[in-house]
């Protein structure tokens, strides 16, 4: 699988699965071996408990449901998840 965003995990954490929470990481577009942001929102995957952090940069601006979704769509398939916000 080719990863159109970096994508990663919270180390130290772990997910329903077993595994530790994974995140998109949403702004820059060079490979990064690690990064520090806020968590603006969650991508709920419906058929699965595999559920993503959306985390951006801290300064980056709030991004909409529309930008997320297009951001993830190399991975999350429409109608298999939802997009959760605090």
């Amino acid at each position: 699988m080719v990863y159109l965003a970096n994508y990663g995990y919270v180390p130290g954490t772990l997910a329903p699965d077993g595994d530790e929470l994974d995140a998109y990481y949403l702004g820059p577009s060079e490979p990064m071996s690690s990064a520090h942001g806020t968590c603006i929102a969650i991508v709920h995957r419906l058929h699965d408990d595999d559920d993503k952090l959306v985390v951006v940069p801290h300064h980056a601006t709030t991004l909409d449901d529309a930008a997320i979704a297009a951001a993830v769509e190399f991975q999350e398939t429409t109608g298999h998840y939802i997009v959760i916000r605090h």
